[in-house]
């Protein structure tokens, strides 16, 4: 983390995100078959997905006055995220696919570890 900045923090999600949404709403319904998680349950997290987007990109641009509050929201919402791709590989376990359980937890994984960094920041005096 040495280096990095609130906004490049922000810049860095909102690129994960659309990332997500991208890969969740676009690429991965057409491979559902390799996935196996149902269709409409990747929108839904594509939906999600790029609401964060926007969020932070929002806050990329324009850094916030309180820019902790911003931060920690963004963190505990990733954290909220990572509960509900979690609670849903286990209820859709028997579907998803061992190449869908790599994508999710691999996922899981990294915005875990984004969740770390942005916990770390938003408890930083600027």
């Amino acid at each position: 983390m040495h280096g990095l900045s609130p906004r490049g923090l922000f810049l860095i999600d909102a690129l994960g995100a659309l990332t997500s949404a991208i890969l969740l709403g676009l690429i991965l319904p057409y491979f559902k078959e390799f996935i196996g998680m149902p269709k409409h349950i990747l929108w839904v997290l594509a939906i999600v997905a790029l609401l964060f987007f926007f969020c932070s990109i929002s806050c990329y641009l324009k850094l916030p006055v309180n820019l902790k509050y911003y931060m920690r929201g963004i963190a505990i919402a990733n954290f909220l995220y990572c509960i509900l791709t979690t609670s849903l590989l286990i209820f859709f376990w028997l579907e998803v696919t061992l190449l869908g359980r790599v994508y999710f937890i691999g996922e899981l994984i990294l915005i875990m570890g984004l969740v770390l960094l942005e916990s770390r920041m938003s408890s930083k005096n600027f």
